[in-house]
């Protein structure tokens, strides 16, 4: 527990550093860029196919006895702009983390490593493509997840337990892999991901409940689909700030429990040896 807290300390003052808030900026533009051009074109006919849809298959009448059971009447009136928009939310959640990704991340790896960890050695048994990979099939699971439980989230409570849930898996997934790609070996990193898999999911909890807080925003019903625009722009820069932020606690503790491993490694066969002879006559 206390290397998880020093880790967050150092992340608070990392996050802090006018390089680290420098960094939020060119992937929330590159985010509000490419979904001002997508919503143009195609929010009104995703609006249009889901209420089709719904129309065809007596959708109306099944979410409306769901909502109904649930004293939730007055959501069937937006059901159709307010489900756009929950399913818009993964993707722009995916924006998110591809520009943090390629932007943001090696500028933290670099920023951590050289002024915390400055004599740790880069062994890179990470790559790119493993990153990529890391990634997608965990943002692909992680799509499968938030579809099957979206009707859960119109439940305020529910939706308090199962966003956080979500967003730390997914947050561990990622951010564990890339703190280590370019320090540990393949073997190092397999170790550590082992030794620390409580602490990682204890931060992936704590970080995943700050990655729902720009989710909740869209709990307001017929409110969030008219301040859809200013929703959208705080939610993509709260994303991206708390990718941010988790990318940096992971880091510093990775680097230190890389650290604490090769010490434990090199001490360890001295410590296992076999006296010599001289040492027992």
């Amino acid at each position: 527990m206390h290397p998880v807290l020093i880790a967050f300390g150092r992340a608070v003052l990392s996050q802090l550093h006018f390089r680290m808030l420098m960094l939020t900026v060119m992937p929330f533009v590159l985010s509000i860029l490419v979904w001002s051009v997508a919503l143009w074109l195609g929010l009104q006919p995703m609006l249009d196919w889901i209420q089709a849809y719904f129309s065809a298959n007596d959708g109306f009448r099944i979410a409306g006895d769901f909502l109904g059971s649930f004293g939730l009447d007055a959501l069937k009136t937006v059901l159709v702009p307010l489900l756009a928009l929950w399913l818009l939310l993964p993707l722009m959640i995916l924006t998110a983390l591809i520009f943090v990704g390629t932007l943001a991340m090696p500028a933290i790896i670099k920023h951590v490593a050289n002024r915390d960890y400055p004599e740790l050695e880069m062994r890179r048994g990470g790559s790119l493509w493993g990153s990529l990979w890391i990634s997608l099939s965990s943002f692909v699971v992680f799509i499968v997840l938030w579809v099957i439980t979206l009707p859960l989230n119109l439940i305020p409570p529910l939706a308090f337990i199962i966003q956080p849930l979500l967003w730390g898996w997914l947050t561990y997934r990622v951010m564990a892999y890339d703190a280590l790609a370019d320090h540990a070996t393949e073997q190092e990193r397999r170790a550590i991901m082992r030794i620390h898999r409580w602490p990682f999911l204890m931060i992936g909890a704590v970080t995943g409940a700050m990655g729902a807080a720009p989710t909740l925003l869209w709990l307001g019903g017929a409110l969030a689909f008219v301040l859809f625009p200013l929703l959208a722009g705080v939610s993509i820069w709260l994303y991206v700030l708390v990718f941010i932020f988790s990318g940096l606690w992971f880091q510093h503790y990775c680097l230190d429990a890389l650290a604490k491993y090769r010490v434990s490694a090199i001490n360890l066969p001295a410590a296992a040896s076999p006296p010599r002879l001289k040492d027992i006559n």
